[in-house]
């Protein structure tokens, strides 16, 4: 995989036979933004690890082979709901189709999730397919080896001919996997006495399952946090990765596809007991305000998952285990989906912010839409403007680019001009700062006041917000999405991805 340069960029501009030499702004060290989760933090029932497959090339400037394979079980006593929001690329990738049928086949319940990195197992053909599904019997067959095999059943020891495995893959498209490899290391972690065994359930574990996710990212991704249900507290980790090739539209494994919108693939792990009908629809509706409303290139994967496991291993001994569920406890759904969407959102945040070659964070606000989708979309088509992107890069507040990308896009309720305002935000306001900046007012210039925006957009993160004015009808509704700048690094980066 490419490097990533941490310095400026000498570029060279020829017209006629004058040449021009100017530095580009250096990508920004996103090392503060990794930290590993504190174990009071971890679901319980969990046993993960990252490890070499031999995916992956070793590069001279690496004193380890990298980790290319990540391996999850869940060894929960109790049976283990599983959900899983996919790609609408009309070329999805084999563990995208395998692991749908997976879940359609076992009624929401699996137990195991393979991830390799390095390649994307996507427009392979039949081959694809079948490495698919050699991944998730090599999963299975370690299941069995940690002795379950039902994820249906109280007791692990009944049998099945159910899978249980979930597989996703990231990486080069077009390239078959080197599927005796994988195979073989999963197989190393059948046996807890051998030496290359690794599977644990401790921040060091976590850490190493982040990093074998990773493409061009520059950090691992995860968070973690604990919230509580009807008198319990349970706890909720997640990682994810994504850098490029990232505007995602994904649904669940029952929805059909509607429209071709990175390869955005997140794991989300919990301890509360939930109904796999439940985390489904809790899943749909996180996925939708948080993966599917980031953006670095507007460009969607024939690859993006986002899988959820919950296992009630957190339920107190004491207690009967009642998973929760939006019909019988409508309460207690409404609370764990909110809980889902909040930590949906703030991993999706984390891969804007590991953007290719990304320099700002910039967060879209669009208010008083006549409906949430307008609302949505409106946001979707300014955070993917390569116009409104580059303007982010130099710094430069051309409002004009942002009411450009409003007005094209495609609405149910058609937009009154008159009514729409545009704002720029700090990220840090003070009282001695206004907190919006209007560039635009009831469709009136505002008379921008170029210093203070350009104090504004020389911020690493700041936002936009673009306020509808009820649209006509008098909208409330609202929407936000997170995308980031395009630079020089961008293109560097996607110029040489395959070398």
């Amino acid at each position: 995989m490419t490097s990533i340069s941490k310095g400026p960029i000498r570029l060279f501009q020829r017209f006629s036979s004058t040449t021009t030499t100017f530095t580009a702004k250096a990508t920004p060290s996103k090392d503060h933004l990794h930290s590993p989760i504190p174990k009071e933090f971890l679901p319980k029932g969990y046993l993960l690890t990252g490890i070499h497959a031999g995916i992956k090339k070793t590069r001279p400037d690496q004193s380890n082979p990298p980790l290319d394979l990540a391996i999850v079980l869940s060894t929960s006593p109790h049976p283990t709901a599983a959900a899983a929001c996919f790609t609408l690329n009309a070329f999805r990738a084999a563990p995208v189709l395998v692991s749908r049928d997976v879940l359609d086949n076992s009624n929401g319940r699996a137990r195991a999730v393979v991830v390799n990195s390095g390649c994307a197992n996507a427009v392979t053909g039949k081959k694809g397919i079948e490495d698919a599904w050699s991944m998730v019997r090599a999963g299975d067959a370690l299941l069995r080896a940690h002795g379950f095999t039902s994820s249906d059943n109280e007791q692990p020891t009944t049998t099945t001919t159910t899978n249980e495995t979930l597989v996703m893959s990231t990486g080069v498209i077009g390239v078959n996997l080197p599927i005796n490899a994988i195979v073989n290391a999963i197989h190393t972690q059948s046996d807890p006495s051998s030496p290359a065994y690794a599977l644990a359930s401790t921040p060091t574990a976590w850490d190493a399952t982040a990093r074998a996710f990773m493409t061009t990212d520059t950090f691992p991704k995860l968070r973690a946090r604990t919230f509580q249900i009807n008198g319990s507290t349970y706890r909720m980790a997640g990682m994810d990765k994504g850098a490029g090739m990232i505007h995602p539209r994904m649904v669940g494994p029952d929805s059909l596809p509607t429209s071709l919108h990175a390869t955005l693939l997140g794991l989300i792990l919990t301890d509360a007991p939930v109904s796999p009908r439940s985390l489904q629809s809790a899943l749909s509706h996180a996925v939708n305000r948080s993966f599917n409303s980031i953006s670095v290139d507007g460009d969607m994967s024939t690859n993006d998952t986002i899988i959820a496991l919950a296992n009630g291993a957190g339920i107190p001994n004491e207690r009967k285990v009642e998973e929760i569920d939006e019909v019988t406890d409508p309460d207690a759904y409404s609370i764990f989906r909110d809980e889902l969407t909040t930590f949906a959102i703030d991993l999706a945040k984390l891969v804007v912010r590991d953007g290719e070659g990304a320099t700002k964070f910039v967060e879209v606000s669009v208010e008083n839409a006549a409906s949430y989708e307008d609302a949505h979309a409106i946001a979707s088509t300014i955070s993917t403007s390569a116009l409104v992107k580059t303007a982010l890069y130099g710094e430069d507040a051309n409002w004009g680019r942002i009411l450009s990308s409003t007005g094209s896009a495609t609405l149910r309720t058609p937009l009154d001009p008159s009514s729409v305002s545009v704002s720029f935000v700090p990220s840090s306001p003070t009282d001695s700062t206004p907190t919006l900046l209007p560039v635009l007012i009831n469709g009136e210039p505002a008379g921008v006041d170029e210093v203070r925006a350009s104090e504004i957009l020389g911020q690493d993160d700041f936002g936009i917000v673009v306020d509808l004015g009820g649209q006509g009808v008098g909208g409330k509704e609202k929407a936000k999405y997170w995308t980031c700048d395009f630079s020089y690094e961008y293109v560097r980066i996607n110029g040489d991805y395959r070398s």
